[in-house]
């Protein structure tokens, strides 16, 4: 059983490959929206969106490849590990057909979790159930409040379904990735069309671009601060090396002022006073200040 969170976060690293351009590592997303690295032991040429089947712990399963390469930190991560599962073959069309059959069985097993649950006295949210393809394990995926002892639980759904259980207890992006949904933007969730990863957001991106005032206006559905800061944070943590930090003092007009805001896209420097007098001018004029100030200290 494993009820861990599955949220990741990721660094953009290196990625490897052979001097001899055959790809020795190939990046694959599982059924379960689990993305790992395999072993290419024959040395087979594949193309991003190919299905096919690998070693897993205790069995077989099928998943799509991401990425003909591998980065260098997860290849490490891999090495220390010490079991690199490999790639087996590609898909069959007698493995189309059982992956079919095996989605019926998951809608089956998913009415049963069900009906089992309404004996239980906990509250739980069921969000997905997965088959491993060889049908060695079934995987729930599931949200609640808290944790929760399903012991007694896990042992009736095995007697059940007479192979191994795993419940898996998701967090609110988890969440959100698995059943989709438009954003504020309008457009569908990107973890649920495009992010494989999900990738760390912290406040501190917000307040980089100035969005730190209202947690609720950048925060998803899930609960959680919006994806989509990450992806300009490059942007606004390199250009923001020319403007001065929050609080900076200056004196304009013989006026003390503070910096409160800038504004990185129109170069705006926002000031404010000891009583609260608010004034506002560009990045160069604010810089030219700066200059006649440390003169000023100077003499």
């Amino acid at each position: 059983m494993n009820d861990n969170n599955i949220d990741e976060i990721i660094n953009v690293e290196p990625i490897v490959e052979s001097d001899e351009g055959i790809n020795e590592f190939i990046e694959v997303e599982m059924r379960t929206w689990k993305v790992a690295y395999f072993l290419n032991p024959h040395n087979i040429q594949f193309q991003p969106n190919d299905d096919i089947i690998v070693e897993v712990d205790r069995g077989q399963d099928i998943g799509s490849i991401l990425h003909t390469s591998v980065r260098s930190k997860a290849l490490d991560e891999m090495h220390k590990q010490g079991k690199i599962m490999s790639i087996i073959r590609n898909v069959t069309e007698g493995d189309i057909s059982i992956l079919t059959a095996l989605n019926e069985r998951e809608k089956l097993a998913t009415d049963k979790f069900t009906e089992i649950l309404d004996k239980y006295p906990f509250e739980m949210k069921l969000l997905d159930t997965v088959f491993q393809f060889d049908g060695n394990k079934v995987t729930f995926f599931f949200s609640a409040e808290g944790r929760i002892d399903f012991r007694i639980f896990v042992r009736e759904l095995a007697d059940i379904f007479k192979t191994r259980i795993e419940l898996h207890q998701c967090t609110g992006r988890d969440e959100a990735k698995k059943l989709g949904g438009y954003g504020m933007c309008g457009n569908q969730f990107c973890c649920s069309i495009f992010m494989k990863r999900f990738n760390q957001v912290t406040i501190k991106m917000a307040k980089d671009q100035n969005l730190s005032g209202n947690l609720s206006k950048i925060s998803g559905p899930c609960g959680r601060l919006l994806c989509c800061l990450h992806y300009e944070e490059d942007f606004y943590a390199e250009v923001s090396k020319d403007f001065p930090e929050m609080g900076e003092e200056i004196w304009i007009k013989n006026k003390k002022m503070y910096v409160f805001r800038n504004d990185l896209h129109t170069k705006t420097i926002h000031l404010t006073s000891e009583t609260k007098e608010i004034t506002s001018m560009s990045l160069s004029d604010f810089k030219e200040h700066q200059t006649n100030n440390k003169k000023q200290y100077k003499n």
